[in-house]
């Protein structure tokens, strides 16, 4: 199991980003959340399989299509972090 933080910046609010974060981290496998900063940054956590999490932040560089990515900044959680049943938005 592998967990991670991610802060996603750039166009990332108001353009379903979240929801689509949800969507591919579900068909990954991967559990967490996605919620929307105060900055106007994504926090991302997620947990699952390390190939599965690494595909999940490789592809939050693309995120929705109205989305605009400038920068991903990820740092490794314990492994005990969070483990949710599910993806979840907030």
């Amino acid at each position: 199991m592998k967990c991670v933080r991610c802060i996603v910046r750039g166009r990332v609010q108001g353009v379903w980003f979240r929801e689509t974060t949800r969507q591919k981290a579900e068909s990954l496998g991967v559990t967490g959340s996605a919620v929307n900063l105060p900055d106007g940054t994504v926090e991302v956590v997620a947990c699952g399989a390390p190939q599965a999490v690494e595909a999940l932040q490789a592809w939050l560089w693309e995120g929705s299509p109205l989305s605009r990515v400038e920068a991903v900044e990820c740092e490794i959680l314990p492994e005990d972090h969070l483990s949710p049943r599910r993806f979840t938005t907030g």
